[in-house]
């Protein structure tokens, strides 16, 4: 127990542990806080997965093209929009099964990025980074929140943004409400598919945005397996934060934190075994799905299709 404890200790007071994880975390944000708006309003987007890496793709060709970060962070939150949209006009227009467009969704853009990123091998780099004076000297958390690629505050928009959008607009309350009843809502005048459409399409935006901040602002080299199933870890954050979008975020730093822990071990020259290393984060996912998934309130309507005057 011991030696276990000072082996967190070791990665706890190391700056570059807190660099990892918020980096990591960051993406996971970008992320879950689309797909927490989209699960208010009745919805379970499996294919977070491939909003992302069709992002990650759609920005390293848009950075390929124009050089330009900002050109390249653009196409990757316009490439996630585009597979929200399949999805929503497929779970919620046609009326098909959300799992399985999901699930289709992330095989089909995973064998289209693979065969057009061989062919085309776009060039990237990762943004500048860009310190915030004075917060950046703050020890530890410091340069993990405030020296980061200039992309990664881009977060500090998003979830505020997200929120307010939620909680104080009527848009957010009708959201809520399709979530919750979506009968009572159809019956006030709200169109319901709609609302989820719309929420699909915020999922979509602020996922591709977090692919392209993925390979710009994080990983700098564009490769299929970039994504690795940080949209499914998503999906869990927010159902391990109890639909709420402050559980959520907690719950991509937890996840964070955890991918940092496994990739700073080794720096500190402790050798352990790689195989259950790379297992970690999947084994926190488990258990986290497991303690929560039945612990915690969603949202009334969850992944229930509306169909009009059917209950």
């Amino acid at each position: 127990m011991g030696g276990l404890i000072s082996v967190v200790w070791d990665v706890a007071s190391t700056d570059s542990a807190y660099t990892a994880a918020a980096r990591f975390a960051v993406v996971l944000a970008f992320a879950a806080t689309g797909e927490w708006v989209a699960e208010r309003a009745g919805t379970l987007n499996i294919s977070v997965e491939a909003m992302i890496l069709a992002g990650a793709f759609a920005a390293a060709m848009g950075y390929h093209t124009t050089g330009s970060v900002a050109v390249g962070l653009a196409c990757g939150t316009v490439a996630g929009a585009m597979v929200a949209s399949v999805q929503a006009e497929m779970s919620h227009r046609l009326t098909a099964d959300q799992f399985v467009v999901g699930l289709t969704l992330n095989i089909l853009v995973l064998g289209v990025v693979g065969f057009l990123g061989s062919e085309w091998e776009p060039s990237t780099r990762t943004a500048s980074v860009v310190e915030i004076p004075l917060l950046v000297d703050v020890p530890l958390v410091g340069p993990a929140l405030f020296g980061q690629p200039w992309p990664f505050y881009l977060i500090y928009l998003v979830v505020p943004l997200c929120a307010w959008l939620v909680h104080r607009t009527r848009w957010g309350l009708e959201v809520r409400s399709v979530g919750e009843n979506p009968q009572a809502a159809d019956v006030s005048g709200i169109d319901v598919n709609r609302r989820r459409r719309q929420s699909i399409y915020l999922g979509g935006l602020t996922a591709g945005l977090g692919g392209g901040y993925l390979l710009l602002g994080q990983v700098g080299r564009f490769d299929p397996g970039i994504v690795a199933g940080r949209g499914f870890i998503a999906l869990v954050a927010v159902i391990f934060g109890g639909w709420t979008l402050r559980g959520a975020i907690f719950g991509c730093l937890l996840f964070g934190s955890v991918l940092s822990f496994r990739l700073t071990l080794p720096g500190l020259g402790y050798e352990l075994n790689n195989e259950m290393l790379s297992s970690l984060p999947a084994l926190v996912t488990i258990v986290a799905m497991a303690l929560f998934a039945h612990a915690v309130r969603q949202p009334e309507a969850l992944a229930r299709p509306f169909i009009r005057g059917l209950k």
